[in-house]
């Protein structure tokens, strides 16, 4: 009989990879189908708060400049909402191809890393488009005059907003990344709280280059990374390798402390010494 513990031939692997995008792509598609019957309403979320931004100033139109841009809008609309529909299914395949390759203490962590990850995310993408949205379309609207009229396409709104959101859920996702970078022993809670202002200086540099050249807009997502950079130094305090690392050495050196007998020889070899 065949070891069970012996790896799966190369080819098993790609053939189960195979099965798993398989049936991702499946459910996209399922997903794609389902969410292009909606694709007027979900366009009319994702344009919300252009639109009442837009209404402050008396035009809430959205246009579109070649014929076939709409309809393509609205399939790339109706994409990434299939693949959000799908993103259980995703992640049930990630996760069923990569856990017989993990041992039972990765797997313990990787599931809630997948799940943390996933919270994070929306809770950035949802902070974009609920905040920084609604005020940094304020901002841009705020040149309009009798003459300058704004005038924003279905097309460019759309790669507008979801970069933007897809840059707000990722910049999110910086409490796991120290924390996974801790739990490697590649930097420390010391380490980060020593270099907290050169990373303050990194995150107003990145946020200029991600968000549109607006000084409100680029505040709006600096502030969140530098409390979520605090976050992270407590992520990697309390779930570091060096905070377990800390805590053996605590009780390594409690071991150490050495301990005096009450000997009554040895008081006795102490008298002696002074007759």
């Amino acid at each position: 009989m065949s070891d069970p513990e012996e790896k799966s031939p190369f080819t098993e692997h790609l053939g189960e990879l195979r099965d798993r995008l398989i049936h991702s792509f499946i459910a996209v598609g399922l997903g794609f189908v389902a969410a292009y019957f909606f694709k007027e309403q979900l366009f009319d979320i994702l344009t919300a708060p252009l639109v009442t931004a837009m209404a402050k100033s008396g035009n809430a139109k959205l246009i579109y400049t070649g014929l076939p841009e709409a309809f393509f809008t609205y399939l790339k609309v109706s994409l990434l909402a299939g693949i959000t529909l799908a993103t259980p299914v995703l992640f049930y395949e990630f996760w069923m191809f990569v856990s017989p390759g993990l041992y039972r203490d990765e797997k313990k962590y990787i599931l809630p890393i997948i799940i943390l990850s996933l919270i994070f995310f929306i809770a950035g993408a949802s902070f974009g488009y609920f905040i920084v949205f609604p005020y940094g379309f304020q901002f841009f609207l705020g040149f309009t005059t009798e003459t300058i009229q704004a005038m924003p396409s279905m097309k460019e709104y759309l790669s507008f907003a979801s970069k933007m959101l897809l840059a707000f859920g990722f910049v999110f996702e910086l409490p796991l990344v120290l924390t996974f970078l801790s739990r490697m022993g590649l930097v420390t809670p010391a380490f980060l709280r020593k270099n907290r202002k050169y990373a303050l200086l990194l995150f107003f540099v990145a946020a200029a280059i991600i968000t549109p050249p607006d000084v409100v807009t680029q505040i709006m997502m600096a502030m969140p990374l530098i409390l979520l950079y605090e976050i992270g130094i407590l992520g990697t305090r309390f779930f570091g390798k060096n905070s377990k690392s800390d805590g053996e050495n605590d009780d390594e050196q409690e071991e150490e402390i050495p301990e005096f007998d009450d000997d009554p020889g040895a008081e006795d070899i102490d008298k002696d010494a002074f007759h």
